[in-house]
């Protein structure tokens, strides 16, 4: 290809880019990994489940980032998520921050990587202040680990 392709072609590059999940959903230096991904003893039944995000420990109020660009196609409050927020960045790929104290975005609005989507909390099924964060890919969850390098 010719450099004017290339060239031509990097704002779509760039913007496919934004749309991926990448870093860490928590300001820099808050929170810690409190519940893995995985198979897990459910602290509610004690029994063996999958746990479908990354729980991260923080301070009730601690701002929830956006880790990509999207449109937040859910905003709302969810019996065992309580409130939460679900993004979608196109290609199959979706993420999830739930537990939230308070919602700071609605259904249909465009984020970027670092908006603001709400706040740490312990709403619906939780045993205390944390975010659960997910990453979904064509609709099954994927291990948020993967994703949190920046």
């Amino acid at each position: 290809r010719s450099l004017g392709e290339l060239v031509k072609d990097m704002p779509v590059q760039q913007e496919r880019i934004e749309r991926v999940p990448a870093g860490w959903p928590l300001p820099r230096g808050k929170g810690r990994i409190s519940s893995q991904f995985g198979y897990r003893r459910d602290p509610f039944s004690r029994r063996v489940r999958h746990h479908d995000g990354l729980d991260i420990s923080a301070q009730k109020g601690t701002p929830a980032h956006a880790t990509a660009r999207g449109k937040v196609i859910k905003a709302e409050y969810i019996s065992e998520y309580g409130n939460m927020v679900v993004v979608s960045h196109g290609d199959g790929l979706e993420t999830a921050y739930a537990h939230l104290s308070a919602i700071h975005v609605t259904r249909g609005e465009t984020v970027s990587r670092g908006d603001v989507v709400g706040l740490v909390g312990s709403t619906g099924k939780s045993t205390g202040n944390h975010l659960h964060y997910e990453v979904r890919l064509n609709g099954r969850v994927v291990n948020p680990a993967k994703y949190l390098s920046d």
